[in-house]
């Protein structure tokens, strides 16, 4: 996959193939990144890539003839298919499918603004504007980097043991199940005896039941928008029923 972002600060991207999951994936070969910067395709002494807006207001403007050169040559490079995608507080609410639906790509086009904005006419050249939470950034190289992160642990090969992605949080529309490891018995509380017991259909159903009861206690409206099995929905009213409403997590 060629992951490209236009961007004015390429050294920010940098950081994040720097180390990790994601700078591992690079290392493999599984992803190729790279940065075109909209200060190369400027004319003047300053590279000036911003401008006051007309009708005034505070605040500068993004131009829109480096940045359309830009994505020119990040369009022109890509493989055939890939999608310019603009980061941008109106754009679609970013999630887990999504990040699916990205890795299945040739190639993703990320275009960072900066400033008060980007001139409208740059989004003559955009296929998609992509948000991923409703806050203000100094710019969209941040969530770039989130998006890019989401994406390239997906690819095959990406995570040791691909597993691990199949149970996160999102990926299959529920927030994860509480997790544990060594000791077995701490100050703080005890591992769950039915995770020592080596029942695995007792554990799927434990870890699922706790997944729904989260998700059910934490981010209701994600329970909103689907259709529960008669297991799951067993499982999710055995966890209301037995609830302690004065434990965080509800058990």
């Amino acid at each position: 996959m060629r992951l490209t972002v236009v961007t004015l600060f390429p050294e920010l991207i940098d950081a994040l193939f720097g180390c990790g999951i994601a700078g591992r994936a690079r290392d493999r070969g599984l992803v190729e990144v790279a940065c075109v910067n909209p200060r190369d395709f400027t004319h003047d002494p300053h590279r000036t890539v911003d401008d006051r807006p007309y009708g005034g207001g505070p605040g500068m403007v993004m131009k829109v003839e480096p940045l359309l050169a830009a994505i020119e040559v990040a369009r022109r490079e890509a493989p055939p298919g890939t999608p310019v995608v603009m980061l941008s507080p109106q754009g679609r609410r970013f999630d887990q499918g999504l990040a699916r639906g990205y890795a299945d790509l040739p190639g993703l086009i990320l275009v960072a603004g900066r400033y008060e904005g980007v001139d409208e006419r740059v989004m003559s050249a955009v296929d998609q504007e992509l948000s991923i939470g409703d806050y203000v950034l100094s710019g969209g190289e941040l969530a770039a980097m989130v998006v890019m992160d989401a994406v390239v642990r997906l690819l095959p090969g990406a995570v040791g043991d691909a597993m691990s992605c199949a149970q996160d949080s999102f990926w299959e529309g529920l927030l994860d199940c509480p997790h544990y490891t060594r000791p077995e018995v701490h100050a703080t509380g005890r591992v769950p005896a039915v995770l020592l017991s080596g029942d695995h259909a007792a554990i799927r159903r434990w870890r699922l039941q706790q997944s729904l009861g989260r998700t059910w206690l934490r981010r209701p409206s994600l329970l909103a928008e689907r259709v529960l099995e008669p297991e799951q929905e067993s499982l999710l009213q055995a966890f209301i029923d037995n609830i302690d409403i004065d434990s965080p997590d509800g058990g």
